[in-house]
């Protein structure tokens, strides 16, 4: 039985389910017109409020060492004029994008006359779990609502005061084009509870999607009454084989794994072919080395590379986000696709090559939600793969896959047209 506090959250969590689900109904009528003037409305407020936002960020910010966070996660955390510059944009990117809702996606016509026609439609409600990052609040609510889907938004504890700022200028956006205000509601209480009670509210909720740690996530699928969409982690790999460029490819595993270290698309294991491994490993070891990576590496990577650690059966499938690297040498492309399947993620994953068909074997073989050829895995994101802003990156395979963007956030049905048919 609940007690009185568990009662009132429960019922928090249900109206603003049945809110979102009122909103939603509003949504799918609105045209891609009214969507877009709404996002670029957003967008100039945004610009406008720089100031308060940075207020409120400085809030989270001085609130951050209390949380623990790392540096890492007090850099997504952090913003900036210029980051709030990119949050505007982005909001402008996803409104340039065309309108998924109503597109045909086939038809035909029956011998006996009846037009049949597969159209898209929204989903319905998102709830959406992510972590302390204030920007992808707006891109969430943004790609929801251009998809034609209201959402409710339960962010880090870390990120409230600058997600709340931000939602709030969304939200007074709408009321000026007749978009439902409850189409974008953040959750206002930081009680870990009030996930369980909407994850119970499928008949309100059509998917849940979480974007964390492996706990939460877990939690999630056990708990969920609704779909899920999600990944896990992402131990995301380059192989460098033995037809590589070898400067184009430490060039590309140097981006991959140093450009940004903690997000799920950064490198996190390396395969090279025993034929270049002498070669380019002490190549790639000086060019990391001003990034201060720890190499962690099997037995035939530390004659190369003296100064590496041994690495650990634990090492092959460990997602670090963070400056360490492990490395494997092998000895040809099927013995890399073996590793790659069997200790990776499913996420990202490419290949080093010159050879057409080495590419084409690994492509075909590589069971993951993107597989790159010649290019960094920071490449599988949303913005970079022309869909705009992304809800997340999924590795499941049912029912998106990969960056999931505004056509990602749809379903479909069948609307038949007849002249008086019946069937006999």
């Amino acid at each position: 039985m609940l007690t009185s506090t568990e009662n009132e959250l429960a019922s928090y969590c249900i109206q603003v389910a049945r809110r979102a689900r009122n909103a939603s109904r509003v949504l799918c009528g609105l045209s891609g017109a009214i969507k877009n003037r709404w996002l670029l409305e957003s967008a100039q407020r945004i610009e406008a409020s720089c100031d308060q936002i940075l207020e409120a960020n400085k809030i989270d910010l001085q609130n951050a060492e209390g949380f623990g966070l790392t540096a890492a996660e007090v850099d997504r955390l952090r913003l900036s004029t210029d980051r709030i510059q990119q949050i505007a944009e982005g909001l402008r990117a996803i409104a340039s994008l065309p309108d998924p809702v109503g597109e045909l996606i086939e038809g035909s016509t029956r011998p006996n006359g009846l037009q049949i026609t597969k159209v898209r439609v929204p989903l319905g409600v998102l709830f959406f779990i992510y972590e302390s990052r204030p920007n992808v609040s707006a891109d969430a609510a943004a790609i929801a609502v251009k998809s034609g889907n209201a959402i409710i938004l339960r962010g880090g504890k870390e990120a409230m005061q600058s997600s709340r700022a931000i939602v709030e200028i969304m939200q007074l956006a709408c009321v000026d084009f007749g978009v439902p205000i409850d189409a974008v509601q953040l959750v206002n209480t930081i009680d870990r509870e009030a996930v369980g009670h909407f994850l119970k509210l499928d008949q309100w909720i059509d998917l849940v999607i979480p974007r964390g740690g492996e706990s939460l996530i877990r939690r999630v699928v056990a708990e969920a009454t609704m779909p899920v969409l999600k990944h896990y982690d992402g131990n995301c790999h380059i192989y460098v084989d033995e037809h590589a460029d070898l400067a184009m490819s430490v060039r590309v595993v140097e981006n991959a794994k140093c450009q940004r270290m903690g997000v799920c698309n950064a490198l996190e294991s390396l395969l090279v072919h025993r034929g270049v491994a002498r070669e380019f490993l002490p190549m790639l070891a000086m060019q990391l080395t001003p990034n201060k990576i720890e190499l962690r590496g099997d037995e035939e990577t530390l004659t190369h590379l003296p100064s590496a650690v041994a690495a650990t059966e634990q090492d092959w499938s460990q997602e670090y986000l963070g400056p360490v690297l492990s490395i494997r040498v092998v000895g040809s492309i099927d013995e890399a696709i073996e590793h790659i399947n069997r200790y990776g993620s499913h996420h990202t994953d490419a290949i080093m090559t010159a050879d057409l068909s080495a590419a084409r074997r690994f492509v075909t073989l590589i069971d993951s939600a993107a597989v790159i050829v010649n290019a960094s895995t920071r490449f599988n994101d949303g913005g970079q793969l022309g869909l705009g802003a992304e809800i997340g990156i999924s590795t499941d395979k049912f029912h998106a896959r990969g960056p999931c963007g505004l056509r990602e956030l749809t379903t479909y049905k069948y609307v038949v047209y007849g002249d008086g048919h019946v069937r006999t």
